[in-house]
């Protein structure tokens, strides 16, 4: 049976390496890096060109990174919300990798593949802020070739190598399918594992976007904390009264936040991640009373509730 897989992989190569990557790069988790290894070794044992499979693994990038740059332009910063949570990836990434964006723009592209988190998310911030067609396509695909070009080329160098591992697989008939599968069973559990304890770290209570609201209006008002991005924070606004992050100063923040009054942070991470780690980080700062807000700006904004520009 192993035989028989092996051998439908290396003659239906090409469709198998775009499929792949088209997969992965749509969201799906997907290890398609060791199948570009493994397609690289094969060729150069049947002494056939890899530019082909770089060329396939490249266009299946592009037609999912379009995708994703078409649904950031359609829907906005809230697509970024749906992708980290298709992902099985860690929700922090929506705050930090805008950062990162924000920095370079377009030209992350170059790079972003290689960066946990980055890669998907600077194709839809692609499509949120609009940025031109001709160069998202020239900065995504090359970066997708840099990307695929070294994968297939740690397949070149080590072709010996994989065609061993391959060999002993071949061996061991059935036991080597089970040992692909566990394979990747095993990549899926630790990518649901490092969610379970991102998801664990950050559990606490939180507050809804009408009990806010509530406080708000009668009083006593709680201080509101905007951990968003810059560019989140221009895109979407900001609840009314809110103190942008970056601008608090955590060495003196007695001076700045009345300690004795509820504080209410919000992001617009999954799961508040980012408001939940600012909010443990002032618990341990001596403020007793301080909670994400559920479903951070777009929860607010979904209310029908105003934000306000500055």
């Amino acid at each position: 049976m192993v035989q028989t897989l092996l051998s439908w992989l290396q003659h239906a190569g090409l469709p198998v390496v775009f499929f792949a990557v088209l997969i992965e790069q749509a969201g799906l988790p997907l290890p398609c890096y060791p199948l570009l290894i493994a397609a690289a070794a094969w060729a150069v044992e049947r002494n056939a060109p890899v530019a082909p499979i770089i060329g396939a693994a490249v266009l299946g990038a592009l037609l999912a990174d379009l995708g994703w740059y078409a649904a950031g332009h359609w829907q906005g910063s809230r697509v970024l919300k749906t992708m980290c949570r298709l992902s099985i990836s860690p929700d922090s990434c929506i705050t930090d990798t805008e950062r990162v964006f924000l920095r370079f723009g377009t030209r992350s592209l170059l790079f972003a593949k290689f960066v946990p988190g980055l890669g998907a998310i600077a194709t839809a911030m692609s499509g949120v802020v609009q940025a031109g067609i001709p160069g998202f396509v020239a900065y995504d695909a090359i970066g997708a070739t840099l990307w695929a070009g070294v994968g297939v080329g740690i397949g070149v160098l080590f072709h010996d190598a994989v065609g061993d591992v391959f060999a002993k697989l071949q061996n061991l008939g059935h036991w080597g399918v089970g040992l692909l599968a566990l394979g990747l069973a095993v990549f899926l559990a630790l990518k649901l594992w490092r969610r379970h304890g991102l998801i664990r770290e950050l559990r606490m209570d939180r507050i809804s976007v009408d009990e806010l609201n509530r406080l708000m209006n009668e009083g006593p008002k709680p201080t509101v904390i905007d951990a968003c991005s810059r560019a989140s924070r221009a895109r979407d606004g900001l609840i009314p009264g809110a103190i942008a992050f970056e601008t608090l100063n955590m060495d003196v923040v007695h001076e700045t936040l009345p300690p004795h009054l509820e504080v209410v942070i919000y992001c617009a991470c999954p799961n508040e991640a980012s408001a939940a780690r600012i909010a443990k980080r002032l618990h341990r700062l001596g403020f007793g009373r301080v909670r994400p807000l559920e479903g951070g700006i777009h929860a607010w904004q979904d209310a029908g509730y105003s934000t306000e520009r500055r």
